[in-house]
């Protein structure tokens, strides 16, 4: 399967051990900044349709803004109730002062 790097954004636009929310290339996207490594994940938790980037980061864990659920956000594994289901992870790479996504192809 083909894959695609998407340069996402600069990675000084995203503040150390928090989490933003990007569209790319019609995905939405949360992209965390912990200890100095950058993670990307769907941006909807798959229990409650809420966006992760207006949840709480702790260390390498984000809680859903809507009922609470915790993901891992260097896998997308779900931590807790009520959550029953993953989130997708995705690789991701930093050149030149820019975050790159490795997103599929279409």
């Amino acid at each position: 399967m083909a894959t695609n790097w998407i340069d996402v954004l600069a990675s000084e636009d995203v503040p150390e051990d928090d989490v933003i929310g990007v569209d790319a290339a019609g995905k939405q996207l949360a992209i965390y900044s912990v200890e100095g490594e950058f993670f990307v994940t769907d941006n909807i938790c798959t229990h409650g349709h809420a966006r992760l980037c207006d949840g709480f980061l702790e260390g390498f864990e984000i809680e859903c803004p809507l009922h609470q659920g915790r993901f891992d956000v260097r896998s997308g594994k779900a931590l807790c109730e009520p959550l029953t289901e993953d989130i997708r992870s995705y690789p991701v790479k930093i050149e030149g002062g820019r975050v790159w996504v490795e997103l599929d192809a279409a």
